[in-house]
């Protein structure tokens, strides 16, 4: 079983209240190989919300405590943010997942590559929260731009 983020099958629960559709994660859960999480939700967060990004550090260090996770008003939200990636990790254990496709550049789920927390569209290396999470439990995680390569 795989895990997907939701957003990526077309569930309506990015921070804007949309979704970022992806058609080959879709074909996946339609056959049945994947179950769905939204961290941001399981965490407690609203849809919509106000975009957030993972000040001074990467979802590494916010699960050691070293850097927060703040909205772009300046909310810490990042209690919310731990907790969604552990009760994603709860669900992944749950099915024997071995693999994670998530969605890109998230302060939950990007993998490789994450906003600065400047919210200026600008990237750095690293992983969100929920990514980071599930890479120390030994669940190999990907992005949505990994499906097309």
């Amino acid at each position: 079983m795989i895990v997907i983020s939701a957003c990526l099958c077309g569930i309506d629960c990015k921070y804007n209240g949309g979704n970022n559709l992806n058609e080959e994660a879709m074909k996946l859960f339609k056959e049945g190989k994947a179950i769905l999480v939204c961290p941001e939700q399981l965490g407690g967060l609203t849809t919509p919300r106000v975009p957030h990004e993972i000040s001074k550090g990467t979802g590494s260090e916010v699960l050691d405590g070293k850097a927060r996770v703040v909205s772009k008003e300046g909310e810490d939200s990042t209690d919310k943010f731990i907790k969604g990636a552990h009760e994603a990790l709860k669900i992944a254990k749950s099915v024997g997942a071995k693999k994670a496709i998530l969605k890109g550049k998230s302060p939950s789920c990007g993998c490789g590559l994450i906003y600065d927390g400047g919210f200026g569209g600008v990237t750095r290396k690293g992983n969100g929260v929920t990514a980071e999470l599930f890479l120390r439990n030994g669940i190999e995680v990907t992005t949505e731009e990994d499906l097309h390569k």
